[in-house]
């Protein structure tokens, strides 16, 4: 059976994964998925993450996620552009997440980057989620 929304599916396996206290999480593996990884792996909200192969010999992520004082690193993390409904946004209509905060992951025609990154190149694109 096909995914209708890949990203907004990782999404939800890191937010359960976090809520359940899990120091790692498996997701399959995507070009998407992985420069939205790139991005919060840079931003300090996951440890890192691997690819490997399912059991299936299928390719999957193995997501290390980040704790601070035994608190998640990612206190909320959601999709805002689906698939029934884009939501792109020109860098200056772009607003700041909780006050700049957090980030949205923002997929421009320079590549997957947040959106301060988003600022400095000052490009806009499609914002994909937000996190903080």
């Amino acid at each position: 059976m096909s995914m209708t929304d890949p990203l907004g599916d990782m999404i939800t396996r890191i937010r359960n994964a976090q809520l359940a206290r899990k120091s790692t999480t498996l997701c399959p593996a995507s070009k998407l998925r992985g420069w939205v990884l790139d991005v919060l792996t840079r931003e300090g909200y996951i440890r890192g993450y691997e690819r490997s192969e399912s059991s299936e010999g299928k390719p999957v992520f193995e997501i290390a996620l980040k704790y601070v004082d035994g608190e998640p690193a990612i206190r909320e993390i959601g999709r805002v552009s689906r698939p029934g409904r884009r939501v792109y946004s020109s860098i200056k209509a772009l607003p700041k997440h909780y006050n700049g905060l957090g980030i949205q992951i923002l997929s421009t025609p320079r590549g997957v980057m947040s959106d301060a990154e988003a600022r400095t190149a000052n490009v806009g694109g499609e914002v994909l989620c937000k996190v903080f």
